[in-house]
């Protein structure tokens, strides 16, 4: 199993899309993610937050700059089938296939070997990983709990129910590296709750990017770097950058009007 050491940095990276080389989305990102910490990524739509996600997960590489783990170019020091293994990505939109939850939840194993040298994750591996993910009790309430057909891209299920399913994946897969694109941004209240606290579980010891609209989720993140216009122009605490004024981060905080706890 791979094996991150270090911290995730990236220098100096610029990117534009292909066929759009004249425009770049990034434009010089300085950014590090501490190894086994919390750093979450906050700014208005557009600012590059997705497309630093893209990035480290090697969807593509950058036009200039480096990505670097443990002082080690991305492009250059790891296998692309190695780095996809130590990645988890759970987005907005969770991608589950037309099998069972079974299936879909075992799939986070996918070409890799588990504990009892084997690839196929065990019944009590799966459950183990659908408790974790809060999803073990609505499981059991379908038709055929487990066995239980998802439907097409989990339209069977409610928003809630396949984003949980899409975190016990993740939780089974066992990435050192976590990312988390909008994850809640979809829920309502109920569901987020819900959502947030296997969330919580499954970034527990992890290097971890979130991206996140709602700052609310992210003021317990160890560091938060804020983008506009393709760079980073903030990086801290919730603690500091909400009180810097005239700060990006803080102008952020009073528009949505969020009534945090103090640090």
């Amino acid at each position: 199993m791979f094996c991150l050491q270090g911290d995730i940095v990236l220098n100096k990276v610029a990117f534009a899309y292909p066929g759009r080389e004249d425009s770049d989305v990034l434009r010089g990102v300085d950014l590090t993610l501490a190894r086994g910490q919390v750093t979450a990524l906050v700014g208005s739509s557009g600012a590059g937050k997705s497309t630093v996600t893209q990035l480290l997960c090697r969807f593509y590489d950058p036009g200039s700059g480096s990505v670097t783990v443990g002082g080690i170019d991305l492009r250059d020091g790891f296998e692309s089938v190695d780095w996809l293994d130590a990645v988890a990505l759970v987005g907005q939109e969770p991608k589950l296939f037309s099998g069972t939850v079974r299936e879909n939840i075992a799939y986070g194993r996918a070409g890799r070997t588990g504990p009892d040298g084997t690839n196929a994750p065990t019944t009590e591996e799966i459950e183990a990983a659908a408790k974790a993910a809060n999803a073990h009790e609505f499981i059991l309430d379908l038709p055929d709990g487990y066995d239980t057909p998802v439907g097409e891209a989990g339209g069977a299920l409610s928003g809630g129910q396949r984003q949980r399913v899409a975190i016990a994946r993740a939780i089974l897969k066992d990435a050192p590296v976590l990312i988390l694109d909008e994850a809640t941004s979809a829920l309502d209240a109920r569901s987020e709750a819900a959502v947030q606290s296997a969330l919580e579980r499954l970034m527990s010891g992890r290097t971890t990017l979130v991206i996140a609209h709602r700052l609310a989720t992210v003021q317990s993140a160890d560091a938060i770097a804020v983008m506009e216009k393709g760079v980073v122009v903030e990086f801290g605490s919730h603690a500091a950058l909400s009180v810097r004024e005239g700060g990006v981060y803080n102008a952020l905080v009073n528009s949505q009007r969020l009534s945090f706890t103090d640090a």
